[in-house]
């Protein structure tokens, strides 16, 4: 996770990925290097991860097949 300068200038979303999540949302940004930046909803201020297009289809993919569901 990076925290690089200040992010708040670039345009936030909250992914289409989350749905209702009780609060638990991720927000994403296209940044003008052509990565992706995405950051916890609930704690903008902590940092954020940095994707190429590539790893975040990748990441996206892994979710999806429930990858990640057992990481505490």
């Amino acid at each position: 996770m990076t925290k690089v300068g200040d992010m708040d200038d670039q345009r936030w979303r909250k992914s289409s990925f989350s749905g209702d999540a009780n609060g638990n949302c991720v927000e994403v940004a296209p940044l003008p290097d052509g990565h992706i930046a995405l950051r916890d909803s609930k704690d903008p201020t902590a940092g954020h991860f940095t994707f190429t297009r590539a790893e975040m289809a990748a990441w996206i993919r892994g979710v999806k097949a429930g990858e990640f569901d057992d990481l505490t």
